[in-house]
């Protein structure tokens, strides 16, 4: 069974910075699709950065350009997303999503794997 657990979230103030991990089971991240989505409340759920199998590079979305950038290691199963700079607009429950040998997606529904999301909120 595929499971992935999001970890790493909390409450920091504008300006600081956290790193979610996702942990991978039953995956071989090398074949798969590793994207990060978030919610924020009363919105749907939007994609801010996605890590392509066919070159390893990732595509970051909207507002997060330039603060946020991800890392997996491959042979743990893990994926990260760095965060810095935050913004109270940041705040939202975010999640790690998998699809195997498939292509980066901004939609939601291409993605057959989920965490349970973890919840980030900046505040000072």
């Amino acid at each position: 069974e595929v499971q992935l657990v999001e970890s790493g979230g909390g409450l920091v103030q504008p300006g600081g910075s956290l790193v979610l991990s996702c942990s991978a089971s039953n995956l071989r991240l090398q074949d798969t699709i590793i994207s990060w989505f978030r919610q924020a409340p009363g919105k749907g759920r939007e994609v801010v950065a996605c890590t392509r199998i066919t070159d390893g590079r990732t595509d970051y979305y909207g507002s997060v350009k330039g603060r946020f950038a991800t890392s997996r290691d491959n042979a743990q199963s893990m994926a990260y997303l760095h965060m810095n700079n935050l913004k109270p607009e940041d705040t939202a429950v975010y999640y790690c999503a998998a699809e195997v040998y498939g292509s980066c997606s901004e939609s939601s529904e291409e993605y057959e794997f989920w965490g349970q999301g973890t919840q980030v909120t900046v505040s000072s």
